[in-house]
């Protein structure tokens, strides 16, 4: 702005010496190399005002739009922390739900290991209440053991029926009685009574068609005396054959066969508080 009013000002003095004085040719060329000049920065300078307008427009703009964008992100910021916080929480909130139900897992766990350490110590019991109750029959066939926590009474057929029979005679009597009386002292037991024979074909046994009858019919003899007449309850008693097909040694030899022609009394212990643990 100085310039410009410089060169104005020295614009009117040299019009005005210019109308009052009459210079010389070279003094008056000075002066128009002088107004020249002047002239010249007065375009520059004002080319460098609208240079300098601009590039404060653009300022503006750029810091308007600067501003926006750093609301958007103060925006993204709250909304990215409110969700942190919230899925913070709620980790939080699952974790602690996580470990309540572990806890209680692992209670019921230790309940059903306890359930599982009862069984075995009434099984354990079990079997040796009725190795003693049937002593005097083992040299006859007879044997107990626990397979998979049940007790396994196993009878030869020799010691409950004649051969080919499905009546039990007095000395199968004897041990069946001696049976029943340990088992009417435990109402917790469950009594599944399975026939088994040989693989040996059947002949002239009347009604008796094959091995899968004399098994079934074997094992129902059986139950019948044990619930008719030792009064062992009804409804622990399971009766099934199993003809010759869990046989517990080779069909080609006499003792293989006789091993495999027996009556197996399974023992297992009522489970229901077991179950309804599990159910839980």
């Amino acid at each position: 702005m100085k310039n410009t009013f410089l060169a104005i000002a020295l614009f009117l003095i040299v019009s005005t010496i210019s109308s009052c004085v009459i210079l010389s040719p070279k003094k008056y060329k000075t002066l128009l190399a002088k107004q020249d000049s002047l002239n010249t920065g007065w375009t520059e300078s004002q080319l460098k005002n609208e240079s300098l307008e601009q590039l404060i427009a653009r300022l503006k703009t750029d810091t308007t739009n600067l501003s926006g964008q750093l609301n958007d992100l103060k925006s993204q910021y709250a909304e990215m922390d409110a969700n942190y916080n919230k899925l913070r929480n709620n980790s939080s909130s699952e974790i602690n739900k996580l470990s309540a139900d572990l806890q209680k897992r692992e209670q019921r766990l230790k309940e059903v290991e306890e359930v599982l350490r009862k069984r075995d110590e009434a099984t354990n019991q079990l079997k040796a209440k009725l190795q003693t109750a049937l002593l005097g029959f083992t040299k006859n066939g007879l044997t107990v053991e626990i397979k998979n926590g049940k007790v396994y009474v196993s009878l030869t057929d020799k010691l409950l029926f004649p051969s080919g029979s499905i009546i039990i005679d007095e000395k199968g009597k004897q041990a069946l009685t001696q049976l029943a009386s340990v088992l009417k002292q435990q109402p917790e037991i469950n009594i599944a009574v399975e026939g088994h024979t040989d693989s040996q074909k059947i002949t002239n046994l009347g009604q008796i068609k094959d091995n899968w009858d004399l098994s079934v019919l074997r094992s129902t003899s059986v139950v019948r005396f044990l619930t008719d007449e030792q009064k062992v309850e009804s409804v622990r008693m399971t009766a099934t054959g199993k003809g010759e097909f869990q046989p517990l040694s080779s069909n080609t030899t006499a003792e293989g066969r006789s091993k495999n022609r027996r009556i197996e009394i399974v023992l297992s212990p009522k489970l229901d508080e077991l179950y309804d643990l599990i159910k839980q």
